[in-house]
């Protein structure tokens, strides 16, 4: 036994021998083994971030409902008396749409801004970012989560509305429906998941709530058109993207809005897109980067 070679140590890349006698070569440390998508670690997040919010529905569905459907009361009753009409119809059903996709866009945000900041407060972050998933999979998985929970909200919201009397809805255009309701409530969606890899409490959460969100949402034509305003104040108005998603919205109802003709509301549409894809860039960069997660 003295007279034999010793034993040479094996590499990475060295061919290990498997059980049927056949040789197989292990990928380099770091490499991943998972190419191309990891459809299944996608879907198992979607999948948890949705239970997530269904697990408390009473609260994240119907509570945003309620909640939407007060508005309509109390600014029916206050703006809408003597047959009151905006745009040709009566002042409920021309608050209704707007109503519906601001619970939308609000509901988004919510929805995305917690998930990573929960994990960084609760000291679970590891568990979020240690499976095989890539940046572009794990920002798409709490993004179709957030959108998701908000059609929810939607579609909630207008079932609640068509029961109420005094409501008409009724759809013009059913890709304007559909369109600024996903643009709107994805820009929030990407908008909340900038704010959670951001914050380091729920204060700076509701920070942005509070100090951003409310104020576009209320000051973007939600209750008027904004003919009724000064032409300084129309021009501020027109700087905002929530006037676009919530006029562009109404349009899909009742087929006209305060964004101008056809024309005017496609150029909105495709801004809309534009101004998504640049939030969805910078995040993700902002997100590879582990700003304030792997710190």
């Amino acid at each position: 036994m003295a007279d034999q070679a010793p034993a040479k140590p094996v590499s990475e890349n060295s061919a290990v021998i498997d059980a049927s006698g056949e040789s197989s070569s292990f990928p380099p440390r770091g490499v991943p083994i998972i190419t191309g998508i990891n459809r299944i670690g996608l879907w198992s997040l979607y999948i948890k971030e949705v239970r997530r919010f269904l697990k408390v529905h009473t609260q994240t569905i119907w509570g945003p409902a309620v909640t939407t459907l007060l508005f309509l009361i109390i600014f029916s009753v206050a703006l809408g008396r003597g047959g009151r009409e905006v745009l040709g119809v009566p002042f409920a059903s021309f608050v209704a749409p707007g109503l519906i996709v601001m619970g939308m866009m609000q509901n988004a945000f919510a929805n995305s801004s917690f998930s990573l900041l929960a994990g960084k407060i609760q000291g679970t972050i590891i568990d979020i970012l240690m499976p095989p998933l890539s940046e572009g999979e794990l920002m798409t998985g709490i993004l179709a989560a957030a959108v998701t929970r908000a059609v929810m909200v939607g579609a909630t919201v207008a079932l609640a509305m068509v029961l109420w009397p005094g409501v008409t809805i009724s759809i013009a255009h059913w890709w304007a429906v559909i369109w600024f309701g996903l643009m709107g409530s994805l820009m929030l969606a990407i908008l909340g998941l900038a704010t959670s890899i951001w914050a380091e409490k729920f204060d700076h959460n509701a920070a942005i709530t509070n100090f951003v969100i409310a104020p576009l949402s209320l000051l973007s034509g939600t209750f008027y058109t904004i003919d009724n305003l000064h032409g300084v104040f129309q021009a501020i108005s027109r700087t905002n993207p929530f006037f676009y998603i919530i006029s562009g919205f109404r349009y899909g109802f009742l087929g006209q809005s305060d964004i101008g003709d056809d024309r005017a509301v496609l150029f909105a549409a495709l801004g809309l897109l534009a101004l998504n894809l640049a939030m969805g860039f910078v995040t993700y960069r902002v997100l590879k980067s582990g700003w304030k997660l792997k710190d």
